[in-house]
């Protein structure tokens, strides 16, 4: 089935509009308010890695899975009951990873909307599918019935395939979790884009340069040039709020310097281009920064 089709069946399913709803109010109310929820939704966003969490930790069940799978062939195909200690423990290994690919899941999925939120409310219930017939399969196991547990994990295995089907769908199509702010472009040189005048202490101003939008700040008599589009999920940097040396995302919060573009607080593990500014003969004028950091001249 082509991703297209697959969307279009999701779309129909409205029952999952009330489903998605509950969670993500829930996953929100949750992760967000307060310094030390902020410090977990960043943990779990994966902010202090540089790269979002999930992805990493998804590979943990699949792998072990995809083990527990093989092991389980051997077995059955040559009677060789050594392989049995290895599959179990595999099984287990993946339950333990797909608990915590679950929680870091739901703490990036709580940002979505859209479609992006109705194939990952699927996505999710996919994988908790997949996790529950894991979990019967360890207790089949435990149990001395292990032609049904490994029944169970086989069924298993063909969820979890469905549901990376559309992880994959999520990252590489609707762009969840990776960078959306564009990359430095030129000017190379110094060159005007606004009159000193128009820009107040305290103000932001978006504008096109080099096809690329920018966010012109000023703090302190300080001139600032950010990429206007957040690097989380494209929110308009322009619009959010100017703190002391940074800016803080209208959409959901992510904050950076000013200065070198770093992050200050996530959702966005991404930090922000940035280039330098000077003020020539009234006018504020940028160029790309060959090290990733303004020089305000």
């Amino acid at each position: 089935m082509a991703v297209q089709e697959w969307r279009s069946v999701i779309d129909r399913q409205q029952w999952l509009e009330p489903v998605s709803d509950t969670l993500q109010k829930a996953t929100s109310s949750a992760l967000t308010g307060g310094q030390t929820r902020r410090r977990v939704d960043d943990f779990l966003n994966g902010v202090w890695l540089g790269h979002p969490l999930h992805p990493a930790l998804t590979d943990i069940p699949t792998g072990a899975w995809t083990l527990a799978l093989a092991l389980d062939g051997v077995e059955t195909f040559t009677g060789r009951r050594d392989f049995s200690p290895g599959a179990d423990a595999a099984v287990t290994i993946g339950i333990v990873g797909a608990l915590a690919s679950a929680v870091t899941g739901l703490a990036q999925w709580q940002y979505t909307v859209d479609e992006s939120r109705r194939v990952g409310i699927v996505h999710a219930l996919l994988n908790t599918g997949a996790l529950a017939l894991y979990g019967a399969s360890a207790i089949l196991r435990a149990r001395g019935r292990r032609g049904l547990g490994k029944l169970a994990a086989l069924a298993g295995f063909g969820t979890v395939v469905v549901s990376s089907y559309l992880g994959g769908d999520l990252a590489y199509d609707l762009r969840i979790g990776v960078n959306h702010a564009p990359e430095q472009q030129p000017p190379e040189a110094f060159t005007p884009v606004l009159a000193e005048s128009e820009l107040a202490e305290g103000a932001m101003k978006a504008l096109e340069v080099g096809g690329v939008w920018l966010a012109l700040a000023r703090q302190n008599g300080q001139v600032y040039a950010i990429a206007r589009d957040c690097a989380h999920l494209g929110g308009p940097l322009d619009e959010g709020q100017l703190g002391d040396g940074c800016v803080t995302c209208p959409w959901h919060g992510s904050t950076f310097a000013l200065d070198d573009g770093r992050i200050l607080n996530g959702p966005s593990t991404y930090p922000q281009p940035v280039y330098e500014t000077r003020v020539r003969n009234g006018q504020i004028e940028v160029r790309k920064s060959p090290l990733g950091k303004p020089i305000n001249a």
